[in-house]
């Protein structure tokens, strides 16, 4: 017999019918005409495509009748506002949440401080939608409009089908939006501590969001010192790294030195780990990668740390 009761599941499944840890973020569109940067508060956020294109993206949901929803179908662009753990920060998340106000109306009296991204520096022609200073960290995005053929989606008071499966306008009162990821700004503390290595003091302090419940609240926990688990010290033998690392390809080779560099990659990892070392040794003209290559192999921010 089971420990587990069976709950049923209705809309709203993840605040209503579930425990589901969430993010809180406030995320930035434009109005109508490109003059008012507004914000909404927004869970359903998450990374979307995090490896193996040629960029990388974030996915959001939203009712297609919003603020955010008709700036992106407008304008293609938003800023999504990670925000610290204070309580005037999140009470002001939930009033910038609620539905009904103009973009004008929400931000009247914003207890935020609004500056221009990084993306208005690049591109100073161009509209942008603004940041909050008080951020801890801003992704700026832009919308994936040709994924799922969602380029010709417009604003509109009501959407009928046929809808997106995926990108756009996605049910009658749903949409989602593929949001490639333009610039990451980050907070100098948290900048260097993603550069040079993290510890449980260094991590921002980062509200989770449990949703709106009981018709009341919307419900969160406050910041707690982070916690680090090792990982299990499994190492794949010398001969099977040589073996895999010698038929990697016909030109670059490894050194024993290199290869032992790469034990502790999990098997079903290193097929893909050596087709990088390879790709790199390739573009700085390497045909034997040394264990110093690896060093700069592994170091994904030492660009970074030159300056």
């Amino acid at each position: 017999m089971s420990s587990f009761k069976d709950m049923r599941i209705v809309d709203n499944f993840y605040q209503t019918s579930s425990f589901f840890p969430m993010p809180t973020t406030l995320i930035g569109t434009l109005s109508e005409d490109g003059k008012t940067t507004s914000f909404g508060a927004y869970s359903l956020v998450q990374p979307y495509y995090i490896a193996g294109k040629d960029y990388y993206a974030m996915l959001l949901c939203c009712r297609n009748s919003s603020n955010t929803c008709k700036g992106i179908l407008r304008h293609g662009k938003c800023t999504i506002n990670f925000i610290p753990d204070r309580k005037k920060y999140f009470k002001e998340a939930v009033r910038l949440g609620f539905p009904g106000d103009t973009p004008e109306e929400k931000m009247k009296d914003c207890l935020f401080t609004l500056e221009e991204g990084l993306m208005k520096e690049s591109h100073p022609d161009q509209m942008f939608p603004k940041v909050i200073r008080e951020s801890f960290q801003v992704f700026e995005c832009s919308w994936v409009k040709e994924l799922d053929n969602a380029m010709h989606d417009v604003v509109q008071e009501e959407y009928a089908p046929p809808y997106h499966q995926f990108n756009g306008i996605t049910s009658q009162y749903g949409a989602h939006f593929i949001l490639k990821i333009d610039k990451i700004l980050m907070k100098p503390a948290y900048y260097d501590a993603i550069i040079n290595g993290v510890k449980a003091s260094s991590f921002p302090k980062i509200p989770v969001d449990y949703g709106y419940r009981d018709s009341k609240y919307f419900w969160y926990v406050g910041h707690t010192r982070p916690k680090k688990e090792p990982i299990p010290d499994k190492e794949v033998d010398m001969e099977s790294v040589r073996y895999a690392a010698n038929r990697a390809d016909d030109v670059v080779k490894f050194s024993d030195e290199a290869c032992q560099m790469l034990v502790k990659v999990p098997r079903v990892f290193l097929s893909m780990v050596l087709k990088g070392c390879v790709k790199w040794a390739k573009e700085n003209n390497v045909t034997l990668i040394e264990k110093e290559h690896m060093a700069i192999i592994n170091d994904k921010r030492a660009k970074e740390k030159k300056k």
